[in-house]
């Protein structure tokens, strides 16, 4: 081929002359800021797909890059090949541009409104919803809530007195479950459920329905080195330490108590806050004797 050329640079001692084509036109790059403005919008054709994004021909010499964040407002996608190919024609919004550089920052998703942008108005703190559970993980579950946006119900938040270890134990996938909204973190894109809240918490009678003095029976559910668990009601248990059995016995003061034993006890602190109730045995046998005492008395 015959070609015309522009002569750049001519080094006589190593006889060489360097030439150039591109520069036989004006560089695109030079008013490039002129005629791509942040938020301009403009098409241009898929070049090549990466793994963070897509190169995109804006025009012959300019090329800008969607980065794969800047795809879609709530779609988590992997790769741009899921929803782009090479050789498309693709509209998009001009975000930055660096001339010197020679960089040009390109999005999709800034052609559509932003859900989370209204998504306070539709879904007001305190309000009830139903969705279907899309995922579940060790610290809790995923509900479908609007198109491409997923609410989280910590496993904190499933239940007020339940010891859960995960969630699966009571949700399966696919289950329908209401909730109540939490927290809307727009900037975070964060959407926080709850389902214990759904019920008063019941610590917050225990105070009234337990007052310290007060003599209880209940179920042992677990016995440790310090002291016994003992469930007084669904969900609710209070601790008998060791220093509050009864001393003198052979073996030690926990000698003798097991799993499911029925036992008497009586409250001698209540923390509505720390969700503690502590218990006494050693203290209801010596106000029963000192009641004996009196009654011989």
């Amino acid at each position: 081929d015959d070609i015309r050329v522009k002569v750049l640079k001519f080094d006589r001692e190593k006889e060489r002359v360097s030439l150039g084509l591109k520069q036989l036109y004006p560089d695109p790059w030079e008013k490039a800021e002129e005629k791509y403005p942040v938020n301009t919008r403009v098409k241009g054709r898929i070049l090549s797909l990466a793994d963070y994004g897509a190169f995109v021909e804006v025009e012959e010499g300019i090329e800008g890059l969607i980065h794969v964040s800047e795809m879609s407002w709530t779609g988590k996608i992997k790769h741009p090949s899921h929803i782009l190919s090479v050789g498309n024609i693709v509209e998009t919004v001009v975000l930055s541009l660096d001339a010197a550089k020679r960089r040009i920052s390109l999005g999709m998703k800034q052609l559509e409104p932003n859900p989370w942008d209204s998504i306070a108005e539709n879904y007001p703190v305190g309000a009830v919803i139903e969705g279907r559970i899309k995922n579940i993980a060790d610290f809790g579950l995923f509900i479908g809530i609007d198109e491409g946006i997923d609410g989280l119900i910590h496993i904190s938040d499933l239940s007020w007195t339940e010891k859960i270890n995960h969630p699966s134990e009571l949700y399966k996938k696919g289950d329908e479950v209401q909730a109540v909204i939490l927290e809307i973190d727009k900037e975070n894109e964060r959407f926080s459920l709850g389902i214990k809240q759904l019920t008063p918490d019941p610590w917050d009678a225990i105070p009234e329905k337990y007052p310290i003095g007060t003599r209880v029976s209940g179920i042992v559910k677990n016995v440790t080195d310090f002291g016994l668990f003992v469930e007084l009601e669904a969900g609710i248990e209070g601790l008998v330490h060791v220093s509050q059995l009864p001393k003198g016995k052979e073996g030690g003061p926990l000698k003798g108590f097991h799993v499911k034993d029925e036992i008497e006890a009586e409250i001698i602190n209540v923390s509505q806050q720390d969700k503690k109730i502590g218990l006494s045995i050693r203290k209801l046998l010596e106000s029963a004797e000192r009641d004996l005492h009196k009654s011989y008395v």
